[in-house]
Order: structure tokens, then C-alpha cells, then sequence
């Protein structure tokens, strides 16, 4: 259980927004407004993926907090406007997890962690107003391309429409990868960008089924990328040459070379 004093540090932290945004406060915290700290909203969240990728306790701690401050000035913001203060927000959290967990906080039994999901879709479906909503509902589109389509493949596999495995997914790859070389002999620039959005799409699906984060793939793969071609710099200038006056042999001579460099995962 949270100790007593978490409350009031976080108490605490709501007087200190409160006194940032009012008479005589900060002058930069007072213009804000929710479009001006949209953009912060969604580095600090990116700043919490990097130090957990670290994985420094410290470094956690200091962007969680950060990206709390967030969800604080945004909520100040509602206050002002009339709309919702702390107190609401947190209440309504509060219910909405007791409510979506009866295996924890009511009589229901439930064994695994599919059936919870399971459970959780099913009672936010029965919260709905109005007409059925989509399985794949509540999936920003203003999401990184990747992270989209990890959640909408998610959100899909929840009710059973799913691949059995990554090496059954796979073989969707390699369709999708025919394609775009079809596209790309009928020299077709709209349906060239469509293929290749399936299959980078295919490509997600056997990240997500082989427990890999996309992004986080996709972000090593830059890394080692960047890592070997300074190499490549690096191994030019000992020649006393530059990358752009080589060929495209030796080029490659010297990034098989820097390749070999690499520690294998």
C-alpha cells in the first residue's frame, strides 16, 4: 500500500502547479495551454521509454515524475476551465479499475491472464453507450506508425483473429514482400506505397507474436546502422579517403569489415 506520505507530496505537488499557474507565478507556466503542451506530453513519454531501455532506477524515477507533472498541469488546466478537477479524475480511475477487475475486488474467479484481458474487453464493451464499438476503438491514430499497428494487431488478437505463431506469420512476410516487388515492376507509386504499408505491417505482426518490441527493433537496428557506417568513416579517413570518392565494393568492403566488429546479440 502507498505510505501516507505519498498523499501529501502529492498534495503537495498539486499546490505547487496551482501556485506555478496563478497571481504571481511562473510567467512561462501561465501562458501554457493544451495545445502548447501537447508536444511535451509526448516527449516526456518518449523520455520514460529511453530510461527504461536503460534500465536506471533513477533515471526512471526523475522521467516518470516528469511525465506525472504532465498529467498535473493538464489537469490543472480542466480545473481552471471548469471541467474536472484532481479529485474527479482520480476518482474516476479508481472506480473504472475496481470496476473492470471483479476478480479482484468482487467474488468473480478467474485463472489466467487471457481471460482477465478477456474479462476487461468485455466490461468495457458493456460501459458503451450507443451502438457496439469496435474491437480496435480507443487506438490513437496520432500513434508512431509502428506502435499503431502493434496496438491495433493487439486489440484483433483479443478476440481470437490472430496468426498461431511468428513462423505462421511469417510466411505473410514473404507474400507481402512479392507484392511489393510486383508493385515496384509495374512501376506504380501509389500501389508501391500501399504494399510496402502491408508489409511493414506483416512485419509487426511477427514482432508482436515473437515478444519483440517493434520499435524498440527497429530503433537497435539505426543504432548498430549508425555505429558501423562511422565505423566505415572512420576506416576512410585512416586511408586518407573520404566514403563519397569510393566505390561501391569498397564501400561495402568496409562495412562487412565493421560489421565483424560487432558483438553478436
Amino acid at each position: 500500500m502507498p505510505s501516507a506520505g505519498a498523499g501529501e507530496r502529492f498534495t503537495e505537488l498539486l499546490s505547487v502547479m496551482t501556485r506555478l499557474r496563478g497571481e504571481g507565478g511562473c510567467p512561462w507556466d501561465r501562458e501554457q495551454t493544451r495545445e502548447t503542451l501537447r508536444p511535451f506530453l509526448v516527449e516526456e513519454t518518449y523520455e520514460v521509454l529511453e530510461a527504461l531501455d536503460l534500465a536506471d532506477p533513477t533515471r526512471v524515477m526523475e522521467e516518470l515524475g516528469d511525465l506525472l507533472f504532465q498529467v498535473v498541469f493538464h489537469t490543472e488546466i480542466a480545473r481552471e476551465r471548469g471541467e474536472f478537477a484532481m479529485e474527479d479524475l482520480l476518482a474516476a480511475l479508481v472506480d473504472k479499475m475496481v470496476r473492470r477487475h471483479p476478480h479482484v475486488f468482487g467474488d468473480r474467479l478467474l485463472g489466467t491472464a487471457a481471460e482477465a484481458l478477456a474479462q476487461w474487453e468485455a466490461i468495457k464493451q458493456a460501459e458503451g453507450d450507443g451502438p457496439r464499438r469496435s474491437a480496435l476503438h480507443g487506438v490513437p491514430r496520432s500513434l508512431p506508425g509502428l506502435l499503431r499497428a502493434q496496438r491495433i494487431q493487439h486489440r484483433a488478437s483479443r478476440v481470437g483473429f490472430d496468426w498461431q505463431d511468428p513462423v505462421a506469420a511469417l510466411q505473410k512476410v514473404r507474400e507481402e514482400v512479392a507484392e511489393v516487388e510486383g508493385a515496384l515492376r509495374d512501376g506504380a507509386g501509389g500501389k508501391v506505397r500501399a504494399e510496402l504499408g502491408d508489409l511493414l505491417f506483416a512485419v509487426v505482426n511477427v514482432a508482436r507474436l515473437a515478444d519483440v518490441d517493434p520499435e524498440a527493433a527497429l530503433q537497435g537496428a539505426v543504432d548498430r546502422f549508425g555505429r558501423r557506417f562511422q565505423r566505415m568513416e572512420d576506416a576512410a579517413d585512416d586511408t586518407g579517403r573520404e566514403l563519397r570518392v569510393m566505390t561501391l565494393e569498397e564501400m561495402e568492403r568496409l562495412w562487412l569489415e565493421a560489421k565483424s566488429q560487432e558483438p553478436h546479440p
